[in-house]
């Protein structure tokens, strides 16, 4: 990687700089144990399809759960918060990695899907909150990473032109939304996408299976 043609980078958070992809995975088991329902093998390949209303209704359908999808997805959250505050931390590599960034004046922010309240106590535990120009959310954007609305604002924001502005990603649906927008895109490994790892290396700039490859790469 040429570090001289990058001016800012927008950093994903879940997957990229947090190893919080596995608690996501699990959180709907987690909230069923919490609620003295034992689940059944087959629970993650169940839901992994569903759509919120859905796993309340498999929930309540093949698991007896007596409570509304409102009341269902607030204990959820409830117990993404616990993590995200208490137990999440960082994927190899990204606090040397921000560290050696912001010393050489690198623009930085976050773009994410996760909301901010979830997110920003975890950056601030994790002690890399600091290292970030603003923090921006799909849910105060109003959009999702499947539309490149967020990469742009969060470009335009650090004032950066988009074709200097690096994308750093784990998840194939938000590159291809940051590709087609013109920006340079660097995947990093995620085991939450596994099977998409050729894909991946197809359609990125750069790839690493960990952040301390990007750090090497870099050449600083």
């Amino acid at each position: 990687m040429d570090i001289s043609k990058i001016k800012g980078i927008i950093f994903d958070a879940d997957g990229t700089l947090l190893d919080s992809m596995p608690a996501w995975g699990n959180v709907e088991a987690e909230y069923l144990r919490s609620l003295g329902v034992e689940p059944r093998p087959d629970l993650r390949e169940a839901l992994r399809s569903l759509g919120g209303h859905e796993v309340a209704n498999y929930f309540q359908t093949e698991y007896g759960v007596r409570k509304s999808a409102a009341e269902m997805s607030a204990g959820i959250y409830a117990l993404m918060g616990v993590f995200y505050s208490n137990d999440v931390k960082l994927k190899s590599g990204a606090a040397p990695l921000l560290d050696k960034l912001r010393a050489m004046g690198m623009k930085m922010c976050v773009a994410t899907a996760t909301d901010r309240y979830l997110i920003e106590p975890a950056l601030r535990r994790c002690g890399i909150l600091e290292y970030f120009e603003k923090v921006f959310t799909c849910g105060d954007e109003q959009t999702s990473k499947s539309s490149p609305d967020i990469f742009i604002r969060a470009a335009a924001f650090l004032g950066t032109d988009i074709s200097e502005t690096l994308v750093v990603e784990d998840a194939m649906y938000a590159m291809r939304s940051a590709k087609g927008a013109g920006f340079p895109v660097a995947a990093v490994y995620d085991l939450s996408a596994d099977n998409q790892q050729d894909a991946i290396k197809a359609l990125c700039d750069y790839y690493y299976e960990t952040l301390d490859g990007m750090l090497e790469d870099l050449g600083v």
